[in-house]
């Protein structure tokens, strides 16, 4: 399959050159050139995750040159699971999506693409570096996933002081050839930054970069196999279709439940949740997409006020009555995330992190308003990352998982780096 520019100012390209490239040529963002529609006897004998996202992916690439890495991609990236639990009112489950090796749901998409890299890499080819805007999570799923990789550099660029402790700890703890920097100023100025680097022609001549932001369609695609694989095990056990609220920011991984709707996954209605910054609830409310200065949160991987993938759900649904009726959304302010957190364990006998809270508020809000039909939210980090906030509310220590416990043993160094494209483009230039 070929895809295209949301903004069509270039030709067709193949899957496998639109990864490698990030960015189209014309500043748009590469979308398939159509969607395939799938049939669900296709899954038929597919019951693990790989095994669903391998059967899901087919299609987006065949004929590209990945064709045949696909099973080995699949096996690689979807090496843990993302199960559906139930909670105790029988008919709300959590998506769980944090049991990689980073305990963000980034995990998935980040191995895919380090992987489909490293299998396009030709033998001898110049080192590539990976650019990479983080608001939290991103940065450390994909140091993971390329830390030590032949050919590749890692460029990590976090807003100073809006991640959590433990997520600044992560973003520098990998070293070799990954290098984390902290920005003077916001994530929004971290993406600016990233954008104007792909733009620069003359810097991509001098130091070839890839992007692993949810703008490559190398981790925007894997990242519907999780959904895939939670719509057809819930239809399988006789349910309705899922319903989905998921917590987003830069919405790519909203945008990838979308689409695995899009292509016939028994997947009902998906609502948006985000944090004070409200510009796809306001978007969605008025048809008027107007970008912000993005506002400091507790569920800080989500204060983004210019979301990327704004311009691919514009894409897929030029009109905004298609728009409004595909999707909604509702935003979620700090004081109701704390309450949220505080009676989790009461209510649903779960810790959520305050992104998870954003949905678990919005499903409440659905079944205040007398919707009782399957919801599930969706959990996309563990609350261990962010003790400094979750402890004080749940009243005791949230151990974090064995991986993550691991990371935050070694030592980690981030470096310093004014919100300015001039000195971005110095350290990549004079990078060893």
């Amino acid at each position: 399959m070929n895809v295209i520019s949301t903004r069509g100012g270039v030709p067709p390209t193949s899957l496998s050159d639109a990864i490698l490239a990030g960015l189209a040529p014309d500043g748009g963002l590469y979308v398939p050139q159509a969607l395939p529609r799938l049939d669900l006897a296709a899954f038929e004998r597919a019951t693990d995750l790989p095994a669903i996202a391998e059967v899901l992916l087919e299609p987006f690439f065949a004929g590209d040159r990945l064709a045949a890495s696909l099973p080995a991609l699949c096996a690689h990236a979807y090496a843990f699971d993302a199960p559906l639990v139930a909670l105790p009112d029988g008919r709300s489950f959590v998506l769980e999506l944090f049991h990689g090796p980073t305990a963000a749901f980034k995990d998935f998409g980040a191995r895919f693409l380090a992987a489909a890299m490293g299998a396009l890499r030709e033998p001898g080819a110049p080192e590539v570096t990976v650019l990479v805007a983080t608001s939290g999570d991103t940065g450390s799923a994909v140091g993971a996933a390329f830390h030590r990789q032949p050919g590749v550099r890692v460029a990590i660029l976090y807003p100073d002081g809006r991640v959590s402790p433990r997520q600044a700890h992560q973003l520098g703890c990998f070293g070799d050839n990954v290098a984390a920097f902290k920005v003077s100023g916001s994530f929004d100025d971290c993406q600016r930054l990233v954008k104007q680097a792909f733009g620069d022609a003359e810097l991509r001549a001098r130091r070839p970069l890839a992007s692993a932001n949810s703008i490559s369609l190398g981790r925007l695609l894997p990242q519907m196999g999780y959904y895939a694989a939670a719509a057809l095990r819930h239809a399988r056990a006789g349910r309705a279709p899922l319903n989905l609220v998921v917590p987003t920011g830069n919405l790519g991984n909203a945008f990838a439940a979308v689409l695995a709707r899009a292509v016939g996954l028994p997947i009902g209605d998906i609502v948006l949740a985000s944090n004070a910054n409200r510009v796809l609830a306001d978007f969605l409310a008025s048809g008027v997409y107007e970008a912000r200065e993005s506002l400091a949160t507790l569920a800080n991987a989500m204060d983004v006020g210019n979301p990327s993938n704004a311009e691919r759900l514009r894409w897929l649904f030029p009109a905004h009555a298609d728009l409004s009726h595909a999707v909604s959304a509702q935003w979620v302010d700090d004081e109701t995330i704390r309450a949220r957190i505080a009676d989790g364990e009461a209510r649903y006998a779960q810790v959520w992190c305050p992104h998870t809270a954003c949905a678990v508020e919005v499903l409440e809000r659905l079944r205040r308003a007398g919707d009782d039909r399957d919801w599930a939210v969706v959990a996309t980090a563990h609350p261990a990352k962010f003790e400094t906030v979750v402890e004080p509310l749940v009243g005791h220590a949230v151990a974090p998982p064995a991986a993550l416990a691991a990371m935050l043993e070694r030592p980690a160094h981030a470096q310093s780096l004014a919100a300015d494209y001039a000195a971005l483009r110095d350290r990549l230039l004079t990078a060893p």
